[in-house]
């Protein structure tokens, strides 16, 4: 590591401030205001993470040739990485141009030399070149009321099912595959469709895991009483919050947590392609350039995938951005955007003589609230469909409305005068509704001795438990048996608890426990990135102090902050003299410890200086290398 990071540093102080503050540009995660010198950049630039991020950031070719680089253990030139990928000098400058901006590879006169900890590697044995340009044409006024009326209602229709059937989750977090296919079936969609509207009302708060169950939430009746475009601009505010990325030739499990912001790249890099003036004529071009241009982050089936949940949100239609799409592009108003593209909601339904009720487009809230009311929800394709039978009118008449009260609702919301068929039925209902009562009993009081049971019931000290008298030998209470018994033997009684069976309870007194607190997480502190002007100045910065103008030094200055850094055991004025040597072609005198308690002395004139290696001319005329960190002395020739 340490020679591949002197590599690094050697490189960059061959280059210019605008070309320093180009690898600043593209590598901004390590641009620091405190970075002193090039080598501390270095230091920096070969972080794994670091390295690993610039790597996603890289088109399909510049990995094709970072991966030769690696393969050819960095030894390999121009010539010997273009013969393996098969491809001519310029298509191989465009993607080296790209490693070196990222400082991922540069050149080492005519090697080339890629950084460490780089995952490219092993190709196909030809440079992958971009594929075709997506075609595009004049953008056309395309409607996206339909797809957009149908997640809206699809969102709509699975709160329904979590209110009325059960969607279980895991204890664990997250619904398993088993449980998506099983109310995929009986919403009538695909799994993919059902985990997007899943994702959606989870992430818009619409939905709740409450016991392991998934539940409609506060916000979500909320949601479900606002109009259409509301509705909708809730979804897309969700939609651009989502990081898990979609793999439909997967069965995946749905509400999970996910690491990074893999999902999020991927809906923001599909959105941003997208224009309002031109449309892409064919959908599968644009794929295959956005994964040739950021593999890392575009894979066909999961781009394909983003696309259509676009289309379904009214954010892209016929190839073109919508209103909606621009107002999410450009941080626009979305709530008026969506509000303008969805007509206004349904305020009447068309009641037959089947006893159903036929809704064109979304209801209003208060067309669904009088409906869900009186009848039940049947279908929901091209149009939704409520059916009335004695029992949802049952459920109308359990809210303590008249059978009159009811008609009237069904008549303020029907287009026509209601069927007769419907009167009927209503009032059929109602005349059997009440023949039987049920009272609540949370728990009884028993006793053989009435005269105790009346003693009982005329106490002021139980007044809070509503006594009464459900036979002479039984009392009812209002309260659940345990508030029950404590409250009988706080008064001077010794009753004891049964269970169904007339079985004693043996009671066992808990200790009261505070609840944990949760695990507290530590704060994450988050620096700020530097902007385009200060990542120039610290360019600049870096450059002039490592390569000192005239009036203030000499490149000797530079060297010898290298030759610092690799030798712990030269006094200043060594490492001085050996700069100046290194700079101006002149003799020096060096003792290198060539082993174990053995040195050397010998007269040479240092010529290169790189990855901690000495290159020196011998004064009998041959050359040899002597590693930095093994010189002990320097001194002038005797």
């Amino acid at each position: 590591m340490p020679r591949r990071i002197n590599a690094l540093a050697t490189w960059l102080l061959q280059l210019g401030p605008d070309e320093v503050a180009t690898v600043l540009t593209h590598r901004r995660d390590v641009a620091d205001r405190f970075l002193r010198t090039l080598k501390d950049l270095a230091t920096q630039l070969t972080d794994s993470d670091s390295v690993h991020a610039a790597e996603d950031t890289l088109d399909q070719g510049a990995l094709d040739v970072l991966a030769v680089i690696v393969a050819q253990g960095n030894s390999g030139t121009i010539d010997t990485v273009c013969t393996e990928l098969r491809c001519a000098v310029d298509d191989f400058e465009r993607a080296f141009g790209q490693l070196k901006d990222r400082a991922l590879a540069w050149p080492d006169g005519p090697r080339l030399v890629a950084v460490n900890s780089v995952r490219a590697s092993g190709t196909h044995g030809r440079l992958t070149v971009r594929p075709r340009t997506p075609r595009t044409r004049r953008a056309l006024e395309i409607s996206p009321i339909v797809p957009a009326m149908s997640t809206v209602d699809g969102v709509a229709r699975l709160l329904a099912h979590c209110e009325q059937d059960t969607f279980d989750a895991r204890y664990t977090g997250g619904v398993a595959t088993v449980e998506i296919r099983r109310v995929a079936k009986a919403l009538r969609v695909t799994d993919g469709t059902l985990r997007l509207w899943l994702e959606l009302g989870v992430e818009a708060q619409l939905l709740g895991v409450d016991r392991s169950r998934l539940l409609p939430t506060g916000r979500g009746d909320e949601w479900l009483g606002s109009q259409p475009g509301r509705r909708l601009a809730a979804l897309v505010e969700a939609w651009q919050r989502m990081d898990w990325r979609p793999e439909p030739d997967q069965a995946r499990a749905a509400l999970r947590d996910y690491t990074g912001a893999a999902g999020l790249e991927l809906r923001r890099g599909t959105l941003e392609r997208f224009s309002a003036h031109e449309a892409f004529a064919d959908l599968g071009e644009l794929v295959d350039d956005l994964v040739w241009e950021r593999p890392a982050v575009h894979d066909p089936r999961a781009t394909a995938a983003v696309i259509g949940e676009m289309e379904s949100l009214a954010l892209v239609a016929g190839g073109a951005l919508t209103g909606l799409g621009v107002a999410v592009l450009e941080g626009g108003d979305v709530e008026s955007a969506a509000a303008a593209l969805m007509p206004a909601a349904t305020e009447k339904a068309a009641f037959q003589t089947d006893m159903t009720a036929v809704v064109n487009g979304l209801p209003s809230p208060e067309l669904s609230a009088t409906l869900n009311l009186v009848a039940d929800l049947e279908d929901n394709d091209a149009a939704r469909v409520w059916r009335m039978s004695p029992g949802s009118v049952r459920r109308a008449l359990d809210t303590g409305l008249s059978a009159e009260a009811v008609l009237v609702k069904l008549a303020a919301v029907s287009e026509a005068p209601l069927p007769q068929a419907v009167g009927y039925q209503v009032r059929d209902v109602a005349r059997r509704h009440g023949h039987l009562t049920v009272t609540d009993v949370r728990s009884c009081v028993r006793a053989a001795d009435s005269a105790l049971l009346q003693e009982i019931s005329k106490s002021r000290k139980l007044t809070a438990l509503k006594l009464r008298f459900l036979a002479p030998t039984v009392l009812a209470s209002d309260r659940p048996m345990a508030e029950t018994l404590e409250a009988l033997r706080r008064a001077g009684y010794a009753p004891t608890g049964v269970d169904g069976g007339d079985q004693s309870i043996v009671e066992r007194i808990e200790k009261p426990r505070a609840p944990a607190r949760g695990e507290r997480r530590p704060e994450r502190w988050w620096r700020t990135d530097l902007d385009d002007v200060e990542l120039a100045q610290l360019a600049i910065r870096l450059v002039e102090q490592e390569r000192p103008s005239v009036g203030r030094g000499t490149p000797r200055a530079g060297a010898a902050r290298m030759l610092r850094d690799q030798n712990v055991f030269l006094r200043d004025e060594e490492v001085v003299l050996l700069a100046s040597a290194l700079v101006d072609g002149s003799s020096v005198e060096i003792l290198y410890a060539s082993g174990p308690r053995r040195t050397e002395t010998h007269v040479v004139v240092p010529t290169k200086h790189l990855e901690g290696v000495l290159s020196v001319a011998c004064a009998d005329g041959t050359s040899r290398e002597f590693d930095i960190g093994h010189v002990r002395e320097v001194a002038l020739p005797r």
